[in-house]
């Protein structure tokens, strides 16, 4: 359980009980404090129906009755959630379970976890009802998700989402996914002034930012910011200690603002563009070594590997993780000499080091031939040859600071090779030790 296996746990154990109703209603009941999905439950009981039918389609009614039936019978048990994830799909909330939730108004007051989506096409009245009980019940949320975010919505459900955001007392993380990247949000963002005070961390995907946005800039505590495949975001203002970007294509120019702003505060920054080289790159390492020296942990994809590059991985002195991804050209007539003195320029608070999907990996020899800094973690592509296994088993002598090479899933050690290098290091999947943003 504590090993992070508690979802394998349960299915085994579910699965040892069989057709044990009563006990099968038991285990229902057992944590008050247990996540709601109803999508989730949804899915479920439709395989429970077919099960039951062996092989008839079921009613659509039946399923939906069903579904109305176990939530009513999770709010009259004393339940509180703490974690509920609310997809509004086709089937309407009877009307009795309104009258539950009135009646037992813990069932939302513990509410830490909230993720709302919705479709325009299934809105309905109750839906709305639901979110006016949450508004008012659900006080103590402090991570909010909202996504499939669509700014048409009916004025009745957009108050009552702008009503949630406001009625919490301590909302700390704020996601919004739109859908086919909306323009307007109608005071969702601008809610977020209410929370200016509580707010650290924000997450924006699929969305063109607008005006709305410039609240950020009030919000004191703001420390997170993560960016997916969204536009505009030059109009973003904020004091940052963790950046994120993940787009098809980056300009630099478009972020320098936050770059510039947050300067010595930044401390993680990840930058992957997925589709081609970062635009501007001159302007973004300029500004990077220019503003943002304190810098602890850099994800970076398509740069060119460059002198001015490593002039900014030498102006890094406190960095203690760096991921490189997708880097294939080297911009000098001696490849060779620019990997030896990226290696020799590496400060001496690294401790992390990732060089999958790099053209370095080809240079892994030179580079471990003059590294200084005290590597506990390495992530490569392969070892394949004898120069490399050489290199590394003396960086691990010369060092004794190296716990973990990471390499890719799939890649098969010659066993005489995995035995070799096994008495300095341990050899693990590289998915067992990568640390994200």
């Amino acid at each position: 359980m504590f090993m992070g296996d508690m979802p394998e746990l349960m299915e085994i154990i579910l699965n040892n009980l069989n057709n044990e109703f009563y006990s099968l209603y038991s285990c229902a009941l057992v944590s008050r404090h247990w996540f709601f999905d109803l999508s989730s439950l949804e899915c479920k009981v439709k395989k429970w129906v077919e099960f039951q039918l062996a092989r008839s389609e079921p009613y659509t009614s039946s399923i939906y009755g069903i579904i109305n039936l176990l939530f009513k019978l999770f709010i009259e048990s004393g339940a509180s959630l703490q974690k509920l994830d609310l997809y509004f799909s086709e089937y309407e909330i009877n009307p009795e379970i309104f009258y539950s939730l009135g009646q037992n108004e813990q069932f939302f007051s513990r509410l830490q976890d909230l993720s709302l989506g919705q479709r325009l096409d299934y809105i309905i009245e109750n839906n709305t009802a639901l979110l006016k009980i949450l508004a008012k019940n659900a006080t103590k949320i402090s991570a909010m998700k909202l996504y499939e975010f669509y700014p048409d919505y009916d004025t009745h459900s957009l108050h009552a989402l702008i009503c949630i955001i406001k009625s919490q007392e301590q909302l700390r993380r704020f996601s919004l996914v739109g859908f086919e990247f909306p323009t307007e949000y109608q005071g969702i963002i601008s809610a977020l002034e209410s929370q200016k005070n509580s707010l650290q961390e924000v997450i924006i995907e699929s969305c063109k930012c607008s005006t709305e946005f410039k609240v950020l800039k009030d919000c004191k505590n703001l420390e997170i910011l993560r960016i997916n495949d969204c536009y505009n975001v030059e109009i973003l203002e904020a004091n940052l200690n963790t950046l994120e970007i993940n787009r098809y294509s980056i300009y630099a120019s478009s972020i320098v603002q936050l770059l510039t702003k947050s300067g010595a505060l930044l401390q993680r920054l990840k930058l992957v563009s997925t589709e081609e080289q970062i635009n501007e790159e001159s302007l973004l390492l300029e500004t990077l070594k220019s503003s943002c020296p304190n810098i602890t942990y850099l994800n970076i994809s398509d740069v060119g590997f460059s002198t001015q590059f490593l002039e900014l991985i030498g102006n890094l002195q406190k960095l203690q993780f760096l991921t490189l991804l997708d880097i294939f050209e080297i911009l000098e007539d001696e490849p060779e000499i620019l990997v030896m003195q990226f290696a020799k320029l590496l400060p001496l608070t690294l401790q992390y080091l990732d060089l999958r999907h790099t053209c370095l990996n080809s240079y892994i020899d030179s580079l471990l031939n003059n590294c200084y800094a005290p590597l506990k973690y390495l992530l490569i592509d392969n070892l394949d040859n004898e120069k490399k296994v050489k290199a590394l088993i003396e960086f691990c002598i010369r060092k004794r600071s190296l716990n973990y090479v990471g390499v890719e899933e799939g890649f098969n050690f010659d066993d005489n090779i995995k035995k070799e290098v096994e008495e300095y290091v341990t050899l693990i999947s590289c998915e067992h030790i990568v640390v994200n943003c």
